[in-house]
C-alpha cells in the first residue's frame, strides 16, 4: 500500500493549513502597516489598536506586529482602495483590499468579478447601501439571493478573499 503512509497525509495537512496561515498572517500586516501610517501608537490609534488585536486573535507572532508597525514609515507606497460590485440576484459587494500596485489589483479582482457572472460597479453606486461602523462595512438593508444565487455568491466571495491583496468582502445578502 505504497502512498498511504501516515506521515504523507499529515504533511499534506500542514503544509495547506501553513499556507492559510501564512496568507492570513500577510494580510493583517499589510493592514497594520497601513493603519500605523497616521500614527503608529495603538493608544492614540484606535483603527491601529482593532488591527492589532485582530492579529493577535489570529495567533500572528509579537515581532511580526512590532516589525509591521516600525515597516510603517515604508508604508507610504501601500494603499487601500474599495471595489464595488453587484453579484448574483443583484447582491451588493464591496471589496476592500490593500495594494502597492493599484491598477494591478482592481484589474485582478475586477476579472475574478466578472469570470463569475457578477458585474464590478462605478465608484459610489454601492456605496450608499452600506455604513461604515467602527472601520468595517455594514449593510444598510439586505437582498435575498435565490438558492442557486447564494452557492454562485459563496463561491465569489470564497474567490475574491483568496487574493493576496484583498482584505474583506462585504456583502448585503440575508
Amino acid at each position: 500500500m505504497s502512498g498511504h503512509n501516515k506521515w504523507h497525509q499529515i504533511k499534506h495537512r500542514k503544509g495547506a493549513a501553513d499556507q492559510k496561515r501564512g496568507a492570513l498572517f500577510s494580510k493583517l500586516l499589510k493592514a497594520i502597516s497601513v493603519a500605523a501610517r497616521d500614527n503608529p501608537n495603538p493608544d492614540g490609534n484606535p483603527r491601529l489598536r482593532t488591527m492589532i488585536g485582530k492579529a493577535k486573535e489570529a495567533n500572528v507572532p509579537n515581532e511580526n506586529i512590532d516589525r509591521a508597525v516600525k515597516r510603517s514609515s515604508e508604508a507610504k507606497e501601500l494603499e487601500e482602495i474599495t471595489i464595488e460590485a453587484y453579484g448574483p440576484d443583484g447582491v451588493a459587494i464591496i471589496v476592500a483590499a490593500v495594494t502597492d500596485n493599484r491598477n494591478r489589483t482592481i484589474a485582478e479582482v475586477k476579472a475574478i468579478i466578472a469570470e463569475h457572472g457578477a458585474k464590478a460597479a462605478d465608484p459610489g453606486s454601492v456605496l450608499w447601501s452600506f455604513t461604515k461602523a467602527d472601520g468595517e462595512w455594514r449593510p444598510s438593508f439586505t437582498q435575498t439571493p435565490t438558492p442557486e444565487g447564494k452557492t454562485r455568491l459563496a463561491e465569489l466571495v470564497r474567490k475574491l478573499e483568496g487574493h493576496d491583496d484583498v482584505s474583506s468582502v462585504v456583502t448585503n445578502a440575508a
